[in-house]
């Protein structure tokens, strides 16, 4: 079987596994990384359904002692309630600091299953599992976990790195096709910030997930190895994300993140036409619209700009966003609030 592997050296050093069929040799991965432990499985009623019983069986067939939690699939189980109750599961499991928390499924359970692992009795190990094109190429990697309150989007969170990550392209065979497209979102934000090449690539539809998938990860890698800590040069794949997120917030999170993100980085690079920067934002509207992105947004820059306010990226009087200079190269700036306003009435106009 052929795979990928990619180092991420950070607070904690991990390898970053890629390739297909790779599910069944999780518990050969875990071994060296573990030795003999339990082992809490959390993933969401959409896997469990396809893959629940075949994680579990591949898991106890290598020798380990295996639990599984189930939530709800979707967005709304991001939420303290589910942190407090798997939190729940594991003590009640008596789950101890030398076992482990598998993280199977897409972003929301990456996020609050890596979450999870970092408070629990003040940290045990854990390891993601993405199942989703989104969550492989992106919350998978590099150690954001979060869950959302109703103030706004990943506002309760810690940095956590896991150690491991296992991505079974073949997992995402089974994706709806709004779920899949949900990550070329991702896919194409890579390629805006870092990699024109990349972006270039994904004109020609479809593209060859495995390779895509890995060089979306190096660049995350690249990034996180810079900056693991989200302070300085990090901030770039956020690009989209800060409009975004306000746009999910606002639809009460009807919007998808994918969908979400694709209206963000519009917003953002009329935003950079308007401030003189570059004007890639037909360009980019196009692509997006190719892969079946609506790109229109009902919100007022009103409302986007309340919801704004509220923003884990605002820092006193400024919020910084990313704007693109050119395709594969973009830069954060900080507007003081004043200007952001400005600017968001013009490009909402």
């Amino acid at each position: 079987m052929q795979y990928k592997t990619i180092n991420v050296s950070a607070s904690r050093c991990y390898d970053i596994h890629i390739g297909r069929g790779l599910l069944a040799k999780l518990g050969e991965f875990i071994r060296p990384l573990l030795g003999e432990c339990r082992l809490a499985v959390l993933t969401d009623s959409n896997v469990d359904a396809l893959y629940g019983n075949a994680v579990v069986e591949y898991l106890i067939n290598a020798g380990y002692n295996v639990c599984k939690y189930v939530i709800p699939a979707g967005e709304a189980s991001k939420c303290a309630t589910n942190l407090l109750a798997f939190l729940n599961f594991l003590a009640q499991e008596q789950i101890t600091r030398s076992d482990a928390v598998i993280a199977f499924g897409g972003g929301v359970v990456g996020d609050l299953g890596g979450l999870s692992a970092s408070l629990y009795l003040r940290g045990i190990k854990y390891v993601q599992v993405p199942t989703t094109l989104l969550a492989a190429v992106d919350s998978s990697v590099g150690g954001k976990t979060a869950i959302d309150i109703p103030a706004g989007k990943n506002l309760v969170g810690s940095f956590y790195q896991p150690v491991l990550v296992c991505c079974d392209t073949a997992l995402m065979d089974t994706l709806p096709s709004e779920i899949y497209r949900d990550g070329c979102a991702e896919v194409i934000k890579y390629g805006m910030i870092l990699d024109s090449a990349l972006y270039e690539k994904l004109h020609a539809l479809p593209f060859d997930r495995d390779e895509v998938v890995a060089r979306c990860v190096e660049i995350k890698r690249d990034v996180v190895q810079q900056d693991e800590f989200d302070n300085g040069i990090r901030g770039l794949l956020n690009f989209g994300h800060t409009f975004g997120h306000a746009i999910e917030k606002l639809s009460d999170f009807a919007v998808s993140h994918g969908e979400a993100v694709a209206k963000g980085m519009v917003i953002a690079s009329r935003m950079a036409a308007l401030m003189g920067m570059c004007d890639v934002a037909d360009e980019l509207s196009s692509l997006l619209v190719e892969y079946g992105f609506d790109i229109s947004c009902t919100y007022s820059s009103n409302e986007i700009f309340e919801s704004l306010l509220s923003d884990k990226k605002r820092r006193g009087g400024t919020i910084s966003v990313v704007l693109p200079r050119a395709v594969g190269d973009c830069t954060l700036v900080a507007l003081e609030l004043d200007e952001l306003k400005e600017l968001l009435t013009k490009v909402m106009a």
